[in-house]
């Protein structure tokens, strides 16, 4: 069985741990994708991101989420490469260059499986593809449990006019009614929650706008997803938002050994004034 190196335990440690990171928001820890603008004009403008996990949301005092997973869309939905990555201690970031006008999409997604089990006494684990699971765990492994994890962490950004963005069609992800880059404080946005590309019903959405370490309470907002998996929130203030939903089901029939599965969300929102 192959080793994982540095990189990868990180990120195992975060799909594993992702309900755990993302779920709360008083005791545990968040993911966050933040730009340094959401609307910009000009010819070719720059945008730059931070990728972190955090105990406040988009203040950096943990650690770096890898860029190993970046998926970048631009408004035609060809995908992007990032400009100029890197991971420190507590962040890690890129810069975009928007060249066509239109809505961007700035993901990191991982899906795949963990599976623990016991060997010899000890604890042992591993993540990866669905199809690499027989040649990695054994099958009759002790206590082995195997679970489906698909994580989305993602925000949004547009160069002049927002454009339609194309339907994700894998976990957990935003359909926009009113564009993410379209929102205003004291108005109302309605957006349909997804999960493999359908609605999803009956989801808590969680909405926490920033500056949570600067006052005594979070002010988060809670709402549910109807029939149709829509749900809305009408904006208490101008600011950057963190908008969280989690799924927990069966794990779908091709995943071996595999009893559940769990599916993360979180989007950087930005709200004008």
């Amino acid at each position: 069985m192959k080793k994982l190196s540095a990189s990868s335990m990180l990120a195992f440690s975060l799909l594993v741990s992702a309900p755990l990171i993302t779920t709360g928001t008083a005791q545990a820890h968040d993911t966050w994708i933040l730009p340094s603008a959401t609307i910009l004009s000009g010819e070719k403008p720059w945008v730059t991101f931070d990728a972190a996990v955090g105990n406040d949301k988009f203040h950096f005092n943990h650690r770096p989420l890898p860029l190993n997973t970046v998926v970048i869309t631009d408004p035609s939905g060809k995908a992007l490469l990032p400009v100029n990555p890197f991971t420190g201690e507590l962040r890690s970031g890129f810069d975009l260059q928007l060249t066509e006008s239109g809505t961007y999409r700035i993901a990191l997604v991982r899906n795949g499986v963990s599976a623990q089990w016991q060997e010899n006494g000890k604890p042992r684990r591993w993540f990866g593809n669905a199809a690499d699971l027989t040649a990695n765990v054994p099958a009759q492994a002790e206590s082995l449990k195997v679970q489906e994890r698909t994580n989305r962490i993602e925000t949004f950004v547009t160069k002049g006019k927002p454009t339609e963005l194309l339907q994700v069609t894998e976990g957990l992800a935003l359909q926009a009614q009113t564009h993410p880059n379209d929102l205003f404080s004291g108005e109302t946005s309605a957006f349909i929650l997804t999960l493999d590309g359908k609605p999803l019903e009956g989801a808590t959405i969680e909405i926490v706008p920033e500056g949570s370490r600067y006052r005594n309470s979070v002010n988060e907002i809670e709402v549910k997803t109807d029939a149709r998996g829509i749900f809305s929130v009408q904006w208490p203030a101008p600011g950057r938002y963190w908008v969280h939903a989690e799924h927990e089901g069966e794990a779908r029939s091709n995943v071996r050994a595999a009893d559940k599965r769990f599916a993360a969300y979180a989007a950087t929102l930005e709200v004008l004034p």
